[in-house]
């Protein structure tokens, strides 16, 4: 995706809508690949990339035209909220798994390219980990399985 929303914004909604709209729109390629922390979800690795910073978070996966298998991006943020995702100006098809904090998969969403269909938490998250559509569900990972490394521990 890449597009974020969080209820729990420091400002008033609609202006951080406003002004993380007007970054997107603003960003006309994509960004350079981030730092990576490996993740392990059972046996599979996934090489996470890490959205810390309003500005990563607001163009995540966009106008990249590729992902490798096990490759991801992994949103960050500081407190827990219900996060949204949209897919405007994101070329790739996306499953988006939704984390609590130590991992466990709350929710997983699948995101179809170039929409801005909104694919939201089920519950407050501080996390969230996009992948190429359909890779949780080939490996058989579900919610309510757990992630390990990085912010997750072992």
């Amino acid at each position: 995706m890449s597009f974020l929303r969080s209820s729990t914004a420091s400002l008033p909604l609609a202006l951080l809508l406003t002004a993380l709209t007007a970054s997107a729109a603003a960003q006309s390629g994509p960004q350079p690949r981030l730092d990576v922390v490996p993740l392990t979800a059972g046996m599979h690795v996934i090489q996470a990339e890490l959205a810390v910073t309003p500005a990563q978070q607001a163009t995540g996966m966009m106008f990249r035209t590729k992902m490798g298998a096990s490759e991801g991006m992994l949103f960050v943020n500081d407190d827990s909220g219900v996060r949204c995702f949209w897919m405007r100006n994101t070329l790739l098809p996306l499953t988006i798994a939704f984390l609590a904090d130590d991992g466990t998969i709350v929710n997983l969403e699948d995101m179809a390219p170039r929409s801005d269909d909104s694919h939201c938490s089920a519950k407050p998250v501080r996390y969230a980990l996009e992948m190429n559509l359909g890779w949780f569900a080939k490996r058989g990972i579900k919610a309510g399985q757990r992630l390990r490394g990085g912010p997750f521990g072992k």
